[in-house]
């Protein structure tokens, strides 16, 4: 699966998504982009979801009629989503175009 990171998504993460293709907005160059227009550039080049952690994404973009799905994370620390990480594999499986997924990261 094609996976993009949203700015705030910790990019060591990407090593725990074993079998899926992951780019994050900033290599990119898409660190600039408003939400609306980033949805639109990861789907226009063909990415099957994004991971953010930017909470209120859900309440600013209709998510519904999207061809991605959108994972949210709960923290962009490192530290803590390592220790939970199988929570955010389990999430990536289980997500399908339109689907918003909140990850609740527990705390340490």
């Amino acid at each position: 699966m094609k996976i993009l990171f949203d700015q705030g998504t910790p990019a060591p993460l990407r090593r725990a998504l074993v079998g899926h293709d992951v780019s994050i907005a900033f290599e990119l160059g898409w660190s600039t982009l408003s939400n609306g227009a980033l949805l639109n550039a990861a789907e226009a080049d063909g990415y099957s979801m994004l991971i953010t952690t930017d909470q209120n994404l859900r309440y600013q973009q209709n998510l519904s009629n999207r061809r991605l799905a959108v994972v949210i994370l709960s923290t962009t620390d490192w530290r803590r989503i390592q220790s939970h990480v199988h929570l955010v594999c389990d999430a990536v499986d289980a997500a399908a175009a339109g689907d918003v997924i909140a990850v609740t990261i527990p705390p340490r």
